[in-house]
């Protein structure tokens, strides 16, 4: 990670065109999830931890990591889509990660909790698969967003709630992700450009329990609507200059950050 955004729309972006060229992004990246539990069982019934958490969360390449609340998912897939039009840049939705924790834990809890005389499943064992799964789901959200280059996180009514300065998230995934951008070693542009070349909720947003987390947005830096429209155009005005002057190609990413005054010196 090198810079996060904290990104205000409304419907700005939320066009026909961008839902379906986001949601091709997002199925494909689906597809990559494996979908069978019984390849990491091993023949003593153990499971393989770090081969599920790799099948079932796995690690893409991405440019930019869209942090947002299960309610704006269809934003989310828009933004996604929109970058990839506009600029060539491939986002990771945070949900194709946390959309399958629900999916994992039912089918481990299915082999290894269900009891089929009582029709219950085991408390004990349950606690321990769920705190396992959503360990899984913290590490690889995590990594996800150490290999990106920036994050935007949609900040919206759903995803977070001010009560006078203080912002509040009943989300813990949100709550965890914008941790992340506090502790998480920032890398340049430059580093996170040599990885690619190189390599190249629902679920738990529930709506029963009301638990809510402060979270502090002030490492962000503010993104709106206004602001992605003017990128849109500097990055052309940008590109004609690469033209006419035979320069190397400006980098999208790095027009949106000398636009917000988002270079940093170390």
């Amino acid at each position: 990670m090198y810079v996060g955004f904290n990104l205000e729309l409304k419907n700005e972006i939320l066009s026909e065109t961008n839902k379906q060229k986001g949601f091709s992004i997002y199925t494909e990246l689906k597809d990559k999830v494996q979908q069978q539990l019984d390849s990491y069982i091993s023949p003593d019934g153990s499971i393989d931890g770090t081969k599920m958490r790799e099948g079932w969360f796995p690690q893409v390449d991405a440019d930019v990591f869209i942090s947002h609340s299960h309610k704006d998912e269809e934003k989310a897939i828009a933004l996604a889509g929109w970058l990839q039009d506009k600029f060539g840049l491939t986002a990771f939705i945070d949900s194709c990660i946390w959309g399958y924790a629900g999916d994992l834990l039912k089918e481990i809890d299915k082999k290894f909790s269900w009891n089929e005389q009582s029709k219950t499943y085991n408390y004990n064992v349950r606690n321990y698969t769920t705190s396992h799964v959503h360990m899984m789901l913290a590490s690889a959200l995590t990594m996800m967003m150490d290999k990106t280059e920036c994050i935007f996180f949609m900040n919206t009514p759903s995803s977070v709630k001010t009560e006078d300065v203080v912002h509040k998230t009943a989300s813990p995934w949100i709550y965890h992700e914008l941790t992340m951008t506090h502790i998480i070693q920032k890398k340049s542009p430059q580093q996170h450009r040599k990885e690619l070349m190189k390599g190249l909720y629902k679920y738990a947003e529930s709506n029963q329990l009301n638990i809510l987390y402060d979270v502090n947005l002030n490492n962000l830096i503010s993104l709106n609507a206004k602001d992605l429209l003017e990128w849109t155009s500097k990055h052309s005005q940008k590109t004609m200059e690469t033209l006419l002057k035979f320069h190397l190609q400006t980098h999208p990413l790095d027009v949106l950050y000398e636009q917000k005054e988002a270079v940093k010196t170390n």
